[in-house]
Formats: structure tokens, sequence, C-alpha cells
């Protein structure tokens, strides 16, 4: 038997456990969100920018978009396109995460022009503290698919 498959490494744990998010941390985190929803119903890319650090990221099925003034530019694409509105984002669950918080959850809205449809999707965000408040670093979003 070759010596390497005798030695053993020795197991090391995970450096990062995820713990649930105390209440005040989720009451912050539904603030930024509740801001937000207003923005994105405003068609206010400038507003729903400002949520995010400067070198954010926002992944969808669309495409990848990086930095603050691509997001922002991605939102006004999307709102001249679907005229989406009533917008509104629920987290149904938040961890602390390194320093972090990461929230998972969906969004529902209205959208089109003439015939007006509700729709939504699935949403993970990571928070990162700023100062005295949390911004979007990044932000995973999924279209609901299917009836």
């Amino acid at each position: 038997m070759p010596i390497f498959a005798q030695e053993k490494e020795e197991v090391k744990p995970f450096p990062f456990t995820p713990i649930p998010a105390g209440p005040q941390l989720v009451q912050q985190l539904e603030a930024i969100n509740l801001k937000f929803d207003e923005a994105c119903n405003k068609h206010d890319a400038t507003a729903v920018g400002a949520l995010y650090i400067a070198k954010a990221v926002q992944v969808t099925p669309v495409g990848t978009f990086s930095g603050r003034e691509a997001i922002e530019k991605y939102f006004t694409d999307l709102w001249a396109r679907f005229n989406d509105s009533d917008r509104v984002t629920k987290m149904s669950y938040v961890y602390a995460f390194a320093g972090d918080l990461c929230a998972i959850g969906g969004y529902s809205l209205i959208m089109g022009w003439g015939s007006r449809q509700h729709t939504g999707g699935y949403l993970v965000n990571v928070y990162t503290r700023v100062g005295d408040t949390w911004k979007i670093r990044a932000s995973v979003v999924k279209y609901r698919t299917g009836p």
C-alpha cells in the first residue's frame, strides 16, 4: 500500500457556522426590503442602487450585473420592458454568517402594459454592514416558473 494512503489528514471543522439572526437584525433587513420595494414601485433606480454596496453583484436569469451602476441600469431596463408595480419582498429565513447576513425569501409583483399579471420569484440576498446600516452585497433572483 502506498505510504500516502496510510497517512490520515486531520479533519478540520468548517470554520463558518450559520446561526439564525436575532429579531433585531431581521427587523433591520425588513426595513431595507421595504425601502427596496418602495424604490422599485416608483421605478427609482438611484434609490434602488443606494441599497447596494458599490461593488455589489446582481445575478438574474438574464445575466449577471456587477457594480451599482450596472445594477441600476438592469432595473431601469427591467421597468421599461415590463412596467412592474406592487412589488412586495418577504424574507423567510435570515442567517448571520461570518459577519454578513444571508436572507432567503421571495417577492411578488404585478407586471405588464396591457393585461397585467401577478408574478414573482425567489430571492437570496447577502447583506454586509456599512457604517450603521446593512447594504446588499450580492443578490440572486430566480423568476417563478410554471403555474
